[in-house]
């Protein structure tokens, strides 16, 4: 009988990688396996076959010659022996050490000897407006683990190099057996390194390593904001087993200003105004990040009128034009007048008239809205 493609009893495409490989075995492998299907010939064979085609495809050299060349391509010993619990291509357990190993962090046969990349850590940086927009450097104190000093980093209490573990005879992995399953997971005596202290450090435990803050100083770019992210590559985690360490992200955090507000790159500003300015115009100094400038308010200025000074705003760390600076007019009623003060503002307000709409253009048009709402409400 010919034999199936291999993709095609796994159910996979040929481009498929190696944790696709993994998962569509793993998931025939539960489904077929001997122990759950007792005296089911068809599922042993399934089984088999899902075995056998997982071992071809997941070593690269018998791949490439199997999609070159077919089943001629690959030695059909490989093939033969690729039934449960024995033959040239190993036993159950092996080949599925190599697919649940990484579940109790083994790594496969590879034992100890494997590097493993550091964390990554995350800082949040809080910054004024100011320093956000024209750029920074700051010093920051980050939480890591850092080399213990009692020993040095050396993990032993007399500083004496470490020796071949006796739990696991320096492979860094003991094999357990769950079932059915045969699997490995990190040896709790040298955590994986292959090697242990005999007097370890009352400090580090034998670690070597601490909890501790190491300065790190940021250079923050001009015109970042809330949200921005800056990497700073190897100064995460430290790496186990020779591996390199992890990095930092610093997450910007801008504060709220007392006088703008941002969007992207335009400022925006509330300006109080005198009624008196707002009524006949003038003149009046606003603030920028630049320094101070001279608004001119023309007059019969509405208040929540807005006024744009091109340039003033900030130009964003992601480059493109300067933004701007949107001043909004709030025309300011006066307080705690004098006797005078009301006497005369009231004879002011007396000359306007009551009835006239010639000075109060909104009046005018809200009133109109005003009666002509009720006029629909009775008649509607």
């Amino acid at each position: 009988m010919a034999k199936r493609d291999y993709y095609e009893v796994l159910g996979v495409e040929r481009g498929a990688s190696e944790a696709e490989l993994k998962k569509a075995y793993r998931r025939l492998a539960m489904k077929f396996h001997p122990d759950r299907n007792p005296d089911d010939a068809a599922a042993e064979e399934s089984f088999k076959e899902a075995k056998e085609a997982f071992e071809i495809l997941s070593d690269a050299r018998k791949r490439q010659a199997y999609d070159q060349f077919g089943h001629a391509g690959v030695d059909p010993s490989a093939a033969a022996g690729a039934g449960f619990g024995g033959g040239a291509g190993g036993g159950f357990s092996d080949i599925f050490d190599s697919v649940f190993g990484d579940i109790f962090g083994a790594g496969g046969r590879q034992g100890g000897s494997r590097a493993y990349r550091g964390s990554d850590l995350r800082y949040d940086l809080e910054l004024n407006l100011e320093d956000a927009v024209r750029g920074t450097e700051v010093k920051i104190r980050v939480p890591t683990l850092i080399t213990c000093e009692t020993c040095e980093g050396s993990g032993s209490r007399s500083r004496a190099a470490p020796e071949t573990c006796g739990t696991c005879n320096g492979v860094g992995q003991v094999r357990m057996q769950q079932g059915f399953f045969s699997v490995q997971q990190t040896c709790p005596a040298c955590r994986g390194k292959g090697k242990a202290v005999k007097d370890p450090c009352g400090t580090c435990h034998g670690t070597g390593k601490v909890r501790g803050n190491k300065t790190i100083a940021v250079k923050v770019p001009g015109g970042v904001d809330t949200g921005d992210r800056i990497r700073l590559g190897g100064e995460g985690e430290a790496g186990q087993n020779g591996g390199p360490a992890g990095d930092l992200y610093v997450n910007v955090v801008v504060r709220e200003h007392a006088i703008f507000t941002r969007e992207g790159s335009d400022l925006y500003s509330e300006v109080p105004i005198d009624f008196v300015t707002a009524a006949l115009g003038g003149e009046i100094e606003v603030p920028t990040l630049e320094g101070r400038v001279v608004l001119k308010i023309p007059a019969e200025t509405q208040s929540g009128k807005m006024f744009r000074l091109r340039g003033k705003g900030v130009r964003s760390v992601r480059g493109g034009a300067v933004g701007d600076l949107i001043c909004r007019a709030m025309v300011e009623t006066p307080v705690n007048l004098t006797k005078q003060q009301k006497e005369l503002l009231k004879a002011f307000g007396d000359s306007l008239g009551k009835a006239s709409v010639e000075h109060s253009p909104r009046a005018s048009s809200w009133l109109d809205g005003v009666k002509k709402f009720f006029e629909d409400m009775k008649f509607g």
